[in-house]
């Protein structure tokens, strides 16, 4: 059986639903299992047009903080269990993480935190990174399939940002938050975009104050990782950037199991 997914930070999910361009998206995709982040509204406030969808089941999780952060998703497929959180208090309260249990595969969707101007964030950032390697590593020893997808607000390596030289000291582009992430590859977890696709001049954010999209001087801040182990089975995984809506564009997995 082969599983499509799509992941989109949509900068807030009530002002992307009054957009022509996402519906044109929506009502096309054949995704099984959409994921969403920066949805920045309570279950309660999700446009009606939006939790009327009854083919697909929903699954939020919401900041503490009115109006900010959060994530959801849509799947056809129903899940065995939901998570919310890493199950540390001081990392939990801005609705960053869904873990959902499939009978194949365990997905998490995640919001990762900004570093924020000049690096204030960043020791809250690599706290709740390093808690979640630490629980994907115990998860992957333990034989389970994972994929992990979401806003990681990190451009890996300088292929993945438009202006490399520019762009360092930046948030998202800072030497511990890039460390991180080859530290998850080490651990065993595969970037698969890079598994079809190694050039440069791809892109899954664009500043709107810059009109970088026009320029594509954009950064690629979206992933789906999975375990090694399933690397095999990865059909696909795409960067959709001819989907307008937000300021990030969707990404894509298909992976057989």
């Amino acid at each position: 059986m082969s599983v499509k997914l799509i992941s989109w930070n949509v900068n807030g999910i009530r002002a992307v639903s009054k957009k022509d361009e996402f519906w044109d998206w929506f009502d096309n995709t054949d995704a099984d299992i959409i994921n969403f982040q920066e949805v920045r509204a309570s279950k309660k406030d999700i446009p009606k047009k939006l939790t009327a969808i009854d083919n697909y089941e929903k699954y939020f999780n919401e900041a503490e903080k009115k109006g900010y952060s959060g994530v959801g998703t849509y799947s056809k497929i129903k899940a065995e269990d939901i998570t919310k959180g890493l199950g540390i208090e001081e990392l939990d309260n801005e609705g960053r993480v869904l873990k959902i249990k499939y009978p194949d595969f365990i997905l998490y969707n995640i919001y990762f935190p900004n570093s924020g101007t000049n690096g204030k964030r960043l020791d809250f950032k690599v706290d709740f990174c390093n808690a979640l390697l630490d629980e994907l590593k115990k998860l992957k020893s333990e034989g389970e399939n994972i994929i992990i997808t979401g806003d990681y607000n990190i451009a890996h390596n300088p292929i993945d940002v438009y202006n490399p030289k520019n762009c360092e000291g930046k948030s998202g582009y800072l030497p511990e938050e890039r460390a991180w992430l080859d530290e998850l590859e080490k651990a065993g977890f595969v970037d698969t975009f890079r598994l079809f696709n190694e050039s440069g001049d791809n892109f899954t954010w664009w500043s709107y104050r810059t009109r970088a999209r026009e320029r594509n001087a954009g950064w690629r801040l979206d992933y789906f990782y999975v375990n090694e182990e399933i690397k095999d089975n990865v059909i696909s995984a795409e960067i959709l950037d001819d989907v307008y809506g937000s300021d990030h564009c969707p990404v894509t997995l298909e992976i057989d199991f």
